[in-house]
């Protein structure tokens, strides 16, 4: 997400940003109110990328989603591609990359609102406070286990504006685009005693495979806020657009 494009000083870019905003966190209160299931899902760089098997970045097989090759029979590849448009809600940022990108591969798929709005709220705390008592994570197993870790210190809960996050539910943190279907199971497995309202996702590549899944498996809301959980984690880089005066908490 490039926080410089001049799109962003452009005030004809987007300018229904404030309306639109309202009915994001609108949309967001009505179907956790009435315990509906939805799935948002954001569309950037590395999504395009692993879409047109190009080796880039996070889409690079061995480094981060993928172990496999592009052209390995084993690998559905078909099952992130056809996975997107069954989501509920497709966010994107609001560069015009980013639109001719994703109308190259979805020519006749909407775009929802912009991705801008998930970082935003995650960074100001809103989504954290206003869902409290109704929130779990789903995300790669290390940052889970420290998001757990700072969550004990009441100084955190304060920060964050909850007391606990419901459910924690894990999945690997490399190759877990290897096999879908094994990752979806995991996922499952984790989900079926939950108590969550609405969960914040992060998992990269993955989610192009299993989020519009995983309301089979629970009844709930499902955000996809990407490198949020970074922040939630105590690890953002500042650098990251909305996360300038995150406080990346450590506990030794």
């Amino acid at each position: 997400l490039n926080q410089d494009h001049p799109c962003y000083d452009d005030p004809n870019t987007f300018p229904e940003f404030q309306q639109r905003l309202d009915q994001f966190k609108t949309t967001l209160l009505d179907l956790v109110k009435d315990k509906k299931a939805a799935s948002f899902i954001r569309y950037g760089d590395g999504e395009y990328y692993f879409l047109k098997k190009h080796p880039c970045g996070s889409a690079r097989p061995g480094h981060r989603a993928l172990s496999k090759q592009y052209n390995d029979a084993t690998f559905k590849h078909d099952e992130f591609l056809k996975g997107v448009p069954q989501n509920d809600y497709v966010l994107l940022d609001l560069t015009p990359v980013q639109h001719d990108r994703f109308s190259e591969i979805y020519p006749s798929l909407p775009v929802d609102f912009p991705l801008e709005y998930i970082y935003g709220l995650v960074s100001n705390k809103w989504i954290t406070s206003t869902f409290k008592g109704k929130v779990g994570l789903i995300g790669a197993s290390p940052k889970i286990k420290l998001i757990k870790k700072l969550m004990e210190h009441k100084e955190y809960q304060d920060y964050l504006g909850l007391d606990k996050f419901e459910d924690y539910i894990e999945i690997p943190q490399r190759f877990a685009c290897d096999d879908i279907d094994a990752t979806e199971e995991l996922v499952a497995s984790q989900l079926k005693d939950s108590n969550s309202d609405i969960f914040l996702f992060g998992m990269g590549q993955t989610k192009m495979g299993l989020a519009h899944k995983l309301k089979d498996h629970k009844n709930a809301v499902y955000l996809d806020v990407g490198s949020s959980i970074d922040a939630l984690a105590g690890i953002i880089d500042h650098l990251r657009p909305y996360f300038g005066n995150w406080q990346n908490y450590r506990v030794k």
